[in-house]
């Protein structure tokens, strides 16, 4: 594929509802092993860049094969900072050290389902449709056409009422962003746009995307972990 390419991997030293999940030890290895991992097997990028303010992050990285060339800002660091400002930054610095490259990937440090053949199929589907963006999406299990909101009481009620007697089989598919990664154009990344509407989606199952936020997601991925490690 032409390149060469990047991946950067933001990770903060922040994180309140798993402290310290992007190092915590998931089967073995520290949590942002996966995503480092992930990236060097296929072997698309030419660097593998991890963007954080933390010391103990950045020598982890390191450690797993990873470059740290900077240290994340603070004003890029707290809770509300989105992503494309974050990744915005590591072009601008990794230009300014004189690195040329094409696409950039976002891959955010607590992947443990990535699988690498996804970040090849989504560089190769960038490059041939020049995309501003693609990243995956899967489908939501149950139609979000009858999604529903429960009062106070338990009473339930339908947020579309239309489809209460439409079958499920004949609503429109949905989707939502996994949440693992996203390939971009530098320039896409530093013209600040928007990765979700400028993107397109690539669909990867849903049964090994997780979005681990708490104990129980934690769990969850490290059973999809080993189901996966049993049948290959």
């Amino acid at each position: 594929m032409s390149g060469p390419h990047v991946a950067v991997i933001p990770a903060r030293g922040g994180s309140k509802r798993v402290p310290r999940k992007n190092i915590k030890l998931f089967r073995g290895k520290p949590m942002i092993a996966w995503a480092i991992e992930a990236a060097k097997a296929s072997g698309i990028f030419s660097n593998i860049v991890v963007s954080t303010d933390d010391d103990e992050i950045a020598s982890t990285a390191r450690a797993f094969g990873a470059q740290t060339p900077f240290v994340r800002p603070p004003h890029l660091a707290d809770d509300l900072t989105p992503t494309v400002p974050v990744i915005a930054h590591a072009v601008q610095v990794c230009q300014s050290l004189g690195w040329e490259f094409d696409r950039v990937c976002c891959i955010y440090p607590c992947v443990p389902t990535l699988q690498s053949t996804d970040l090849v199929a989504a560089l190769s589907m960038s490059l041939d449709r020049d995309a501003d963006f693609v990243y995956p999406v899967t489908d939501y299990p149950h139609p979000i056409q009858r999604a529903m909101r429960k009062s106070p009481e338990g009473k339930m009620e339908l947020f579309q009422p239309e489809y209460e007697m439409t079958r499920t089989q004949d609503l429109e598919r949905s989707f939502h962003d996994a949440g693992q990664f996203y390939v971009g154009k530098w320039s896409s990344w530093l013209a600040n746009m928007r990765m979700h509407t400028a993107g397109l989606g690539m669909p990867i199952p849903h049964w090994r995307v997780v979005d681990i936020d708490s104990e129980d997601d934690w769990k969850r991925a490290e059973l999809i972990v080993q189901a996966l490690a049993e049948s290959s």
